[in-house]
């Protein structure tokens, strides 16, 4: 917060963070609580395959790395950008920015109130005497505070630690604590089926609905192009991305999975009372068998794990809401004030976040829809922006329109998709059709 002289300082960092810094952040912040419990529900289910998953993650990051970020970087630096759709704006107009901005901060207000409530499950169902209220008080408020007051270095020092504390709450003490209390490597070939133990044990159907999960993220997060501002050069961004990378795959991937894997072995072989495989979800094996086998100081380091996993991810999420909503719909980024409206902001969005999560569990499910209204809705005009010589703004927004709009029809019809694939997949293939449909017409227009 002493350090924080301008809105510069607060968004981006003052645009001169390192490479480990800015790598750490990105792979803290995009593995979150989601990925670190599921992954062990994915080794639970199918084991090592489940590690494809993290794979199209090293995928998005090298790809934005090598198409994104040289793209993007010195723009920004040239133009002082504070957030994604500033980027839109540059390439397509005020509308197409204005639009994006606000079904961004949507997004990512919904992703915040998500990671609080899931730190405050954690806690109360792993600390019976703290009621969920308490810990959604107490895992909301640390995040908000910190946040509000320091900004994104605060957030990227903070991820730093916290992946850290969670790689080695996992790495050095969750896997060799569970490997020896199930019996090593001989009970795990005779316990488990061999298809856990190889990787081809998923459908390209998964492989291909992962990829379109995933992979776009990396082009239109928020929390991404802040990292992208902030870094020092290109360079240095480039780097990061490619650390990221490497830390989700192969690390956080099969250390995720093999977990998992151990959940199911126990649960097999009857090693926690009370449990059976069919009275289980597939994404609590992992924290049962930890909180059963661990013994008391090593079960609050994978505690510690587990909860900044979950905080990376709210505190980028909190900062990218309240970017978006100061940039790009209230336009005050360049006024006298900036720097206190800039926390003023992120306290009001925190604290809304933290009663959604604890007042209003269905609106955390429009809102991660209006999530999924972004993937599909922006992959097609930012890879426009990126690629084509003149990208068209009407072509855009009614992509933008088009793809979101088919994906949230299809989620939430609950429609049986050909070949089992994602109602992403379509949602994008419709807004890429859009695109090129109204573009093409509009320059025949312009020929006649």
């Amino acid at each position: 917060m002493k350090k924080n002289k301008s809105i510069d300082d607060y968004y981006v960092g003052g645009r001169k963070l390192n490479s480990l810094h800015i790598g750490l952040s990105v792979v803290a912040t995009d593995v979150g609580g989601g990925f670190s419990i599921g992954l062990g529900g994915l080794g639970f289910t199918i084991g090592l395959s489940g590690s494809w998953l993290l794979f199209t993650g090293l995928l998005g990051a090298w790809l934005s790395a090598v198409f994104l970020i040289p793209r993007v970087a010195d723009i920004a630096r040239q133009n002082g950008f504070f957030s994604f759709p500033q980027f839109l704006k540059y390439k397509y107009n005020k509308r197409v920015a204005l639009f994006a901005g606000v079904i961004s901060a949507i997004g990512y207000l919904g992703f915040t109130s998500s990671q609080i409530l899931a730190g405050a499950k954690l806690a109360s169902s792993t600390f019976p005497v703290i009621s969920m209220q308490n810990a959604l008080f107490v895992m909301g408020g640390i995040a908000i505070i910190y946040t509000v007051l320091g900004g994104l270095k605060a957030v990227i020092y903070t991820d730093t630690v916290q992946w850290i504390v969670l790689m080695v709450g996992l790495l050095f003490v969750a896997l060799p604590f569970a490997y020896f209390k199930i019996g090593g490597i001989r009970t795990i070939q005779e316990t488990l089926d061999s298809r856990f133990l190889r990787l081809d044990s998923v459908t390209w159907q998964q492989i291909v609905n992962w990829m379109f999960t995933i992979i776009p993220i990396w082009f239109i997060g928020m929390t991404l192009y802040q990292r992208i501002y902030a870094s020092k050069d290109t360079k240095t961004a480039k780097k990061g991305w490619f650390i990221a990378g490497l830390f989700e795959y192969p690390f956080m991937a099969f250390t995720g999975v093999i977990l998992g894997m151990f959940a199911r072995v126990a649960i097999e072989r009857n090693m926690l009372p009370g449990y059976t495989f069919s009275s289980i979800d597939a994404e609590m094996g992992l924290p049962v068998l930890l909180r059963t086998i661990l013994p008391v100081g090593f079960m609050g380091i994978v505690l510690s794990a587990y909860f900044s996993a979950i905080m990376s991810t709210a505190d980028s999420c909190l900062m990218a809401a309240s970017g978006n909503i100061l940039t790009d719909v209230l336009n005050q980024h360049r006024s006298k004030n900036s720097l206190r409206y800039s926390q003023l902001l992120t306290l009001v969005i925190g604290v809304i976040a933290m009663f959604l999560a604890l007042k209003m569990t269905s609106v955390l499910d429009l809102m991660l829809h209006s999530y999924s209204f972004m993937v599909s809705g922006m992959i097609v005009p930012v890879l426009a922006a990126l690629f084509l010589k003149n990208p068209d703004s009407h072509a855009a927004l009614v992509s933008m329109f088009a793809g979101g709009l088919t994906t949230l029809f299809l989620i939430i019809g609950g429609f049986k998709l050909p070949l089992q694939l994602d109602a992403n997949i379509f949602g994008i293939g419709i807004s890429f059709l859009a695109y090129f449909t109204v573009a093409f017409f509009a320059r025949k227009r312009e020929g006649n």
